[in-house]
């Protein structure tokens, strides 16, 4: 029989700001850099237990934009490679947490 810390969902630290972020994509077009913020956080959340909310959402704005993972995946690589998506947005270090 699992333990009762086996069954609990866990709250990912960055839940607050990428929940911010979810909520502007799945009212947004599905442009360069909100497709690569897509998929970040695709990345970032997959086969964590927890956070189901933004998992479904991220699942939702896939939909919303009629893509799959892998055709999301497929578009971002083409963006990264012709273009500095986060150039001038910021901090200048990775966020893949």
């Amino acid at each position: 029989m699992a333990s009762t810390s086996e069954n609990k969902d866990q709250q990912h630290p960055l839940w607050g700001r990428d929940r911010q972020l979810i909520n502007s994509l799945l009212g947004a077009e599905a442009n360069d850099y909100n497709l690569v913020e897509l998929a970040r956080l695709r990345i970032r959340y997959k086969g964590f237990p927890g956070a189901r909310d933004i998992q479904a959402d991220l699942d939702k704005a896939l939909a919303q934009w009629q893509l799959s993972e892998s055709e999301l995946f497929a578009k971002t690589r083409d963006i990264h490679a012709i273009a500095q998506v986060y150039k001038g947005r910021g901090s200048q270090r990775d966020d893949w947490s």
